[in-house]
């Protein structure tokens, strides 16, 4: 685990400052509850996001919106026509909540939705998240939310490596969200990190090469972009993609040992870069994905292998592998091990990197 003690208040600073910048100049991504005020706007907006995707949600939104445009509206209509247009979101505990709480502050409360964190989230169904969200965004309170996309950015910048999932990652990531927080502009910060993880610091192959925050983000300078967030109970995969880069620069590859509790801990492997989904991979697209991800502009595709497969026990892992050269090392490569190619045979792989390694003419990693 990081100690967040040693991450400079300089770092958080230019964080802070470089991320309103962004949302400032280049966020483009629009949403019709964006400097929305209305809490009960907010809060219908954060209720139907849950478990749900932006795309499928907005369109339930919308039609709430337009059939019940105040809390009063939605407390007094009927539970069959609400569950209705509910109908397709699933989760229906969410609707139950939101039709008890409608009524909980429309009759209880005189319409009146509460005004501070500490009232917003005792309301049934509305956990620390949505609760900091109708804080910040509705009356500009400072209290920093945390979602996935606030997860991910947060872990690769700083390095931490607490899994997300337990009640210590929770802990932690929301004491240093805090701290990064601007107390001045919370509700637009907080809609700017949100913004910032969904269309630069993605899931999968993130916008490396040109992120402002990548001269002093842990996991681009350590190669740790696709490894954090961590998550301490991962979902059993029975098929899984594997695209190993091999990257060569004046007789020299990187390997790096892999740590993780995973199959294969302990021994050696290439750059690994892991999909949900095989890719077609082409001398373009990978050329595109180094300048992307890893900011590697001068590069020279050498080969992209076939297809490897090894079953395990539980999984199965298909794997390629793609050549590099490099003329020099670049910064996001410098925490990888770099060693002679004609060392490599003292190392320990995977099996399905050996049987590619000796599937080779001549026994030459190029």
């Amino acid at each position: 685990m990081r100690n967040n003690n040693k991450i400079k208040e300089a770092a958080k600073r230019f964080f802070t400052n470089q991320l309103m910048g962004w949302n400032q100049d280049k966020n483009k991504r629009n949403m019709p509850w964006k400097g929305e005020k209305d809490p009960y706007k907010i809060w219908l907006s954060e209720v139907m996001l849950q478990q749900t995707r932006v795309s499928q949600g907005l369109e339930y939104y919308n039609r709430f919106v337009a059939a019940f445009p105040t809390i009063v509206d939605l407390a007094n209509a009927s539970d069959e026509k609400v569950f209705k247009m509910w109908e397709g979101l699933g989760y229906y505990s969410r609707c139950r909540n939101l039709l008890y709480t409608a009524r909980y502050i429309s009759y209880e409360l005189g319409g009146k939705f509460p005004d501070d964190y500490s009232r917003i989230i005792q309301l049934k169904g509305v956990g620390p998240y949505t609760a900091a969200a109708i804080a910040s965004f509705a009356y500009n309170q400072p209290y920093a939310v945390l979602d996935g996309n606030v997860f991910r950015v947060i872990s690769r910048y700083t390095g931490i490596e607490t899994p997300i999932d337990t009640n210590a990652g929770k802990m932690e990531f929301g004491e240093y969200a805090q701290t990064l927080l601007d107390k001045n502009q919370p509700g637009l910060y907080n809609q700017a990190i949100m913004d910032f993880g969904a269309t630069v610091c993605k899931p999968a192959a993130p916008f490396c090469g040109t992120c402002l925050l990548s001269g002093q983000c842990v996991a681009f300078l350590n190669g740790q972009v696709n490894q954090l967030p961590v998550k301490s109970k991962t979902i059993k995969r029975t098929k899984r993609w594997f695209t190993y880069f091999i990257f060569h620069t004046k007789g020299f590859l990187a390997i790096r040992q892999r740590r993780q509790k995973d199959i294969w801990q302990g021994l050696n492997e290439f750059y690994l870069f892991e999909t949900e989904k095989p890719i077609q991979w082409t001398n373009e697209n990978v050329l595109q994905w180094l300048e992307q991800q890893l900011a590697i502009e001068s590069a020279k595709v050498k080969s992209i292998s076939a297809v490897q497969i090894q079953q395990l026990t539980h999984q199965q892992v298909t794997a390629q592998f793609i050549h590099i050269d490099l003329p020099t090392v670049p910064v996001s490569l410098k925490s990888m091990d770099w060693i002679q190619e004609k060392e490599i045979g003292e190392f320990a792989f995977p099996r399905i990197i050996n049987a590619y390694l000796e599937a080779i003419p001549n026994k030459k990693v190029r």
